[in-house]
């Protein structure tokens, strides 16, 4: 559901380095926070680095 601009402030500086990919959400204070590449990124880093396989059964 998208909301007047006016009610609906997105972060501007996410939007302005970085293009929009089509998902956002709503932060503690109720701001809608654009979720960019670099987010995607540091998410998927961050899930490679503390992979850790599963044993295997015997």
């Amino acid at each position: 559901m998208n909301l007047p601009a006016a009610s609906n402030p997105i972060t501007r500086t996410n939007l302005t380095r970085q293009a929009m990919f089509g998902g956002a959400f709503i932060d503690a204070q109720g701001r809608e926070i654009a979720i960019t590449e670099s987010m995607i990124q540091r998410a998927c880093h961050d899930l490679a680095r503390h992979y850790v396989a599963a044993q295997k059964k015997a």
